[in-house]
């Protein structure tokens, strides 16, 4: 990815973070548009990355329009053959799809997510992929 974009995405998460805890919906609305500026610009150039558009998901309010975006970024993360990537992005899409009662679904990325985050370093992604999975099929 590239350097400066991701230090500037990075930057975003953290201010809209804090504008979100301070309720300040004027400057998270500014931030937020922004970072959705930055996914379209690169959309489709080879500065589009996921990470772009997972923030942009993880600071989207609206289920559906979050779900969409997830599954923006597990295309570009399954285009670089991330496992990072595809197993946080997998996880994320998942309970949004619990939260829009799309449970079967759901169950069905967290398979794949499980597959893939074999792959991956991260531990406590990977027993949150397991627990949520294994709290839908039982």
């Amino acid at each position: 990815m590239n350097t400066k974009i991701y230090k500037r995405v990075l930057s975003l998460a953290e201010s809209l973070l804090k504008a979100a805890n301070k309720k300040d919906q004027v400057t998270f609305d500014a931030l937020y548009a922004e970072l959705n500026n930055i996914c379209l610009e690169h959309e489709g150039d080879e500065k589009d990355h996921p990470v772009q558009w997972e923030t942009l998901a993880d600071f989207t309010d609206d289920i559906s329009k979050a779900a969409a975006l997830y599954r923006k970024a597990l295309e570009k993360a399954e285009a670089i053959q991330s496992a990072d990537f595809c197993s946080s992005v997998r996880f994320s899409l998942a309970t949004m799809l619990i939260e829009l009662g799309e449970t079967q679904e759901a169950i069905e990325i967290l398979r794949e997510a499980k597959v893939v985050s074999s792959n991956i370093e991260d531990k406590a992604l990977k027993n949150e992929i397991h627990d949520l999975l294994q709290s839908l099929i039982n």
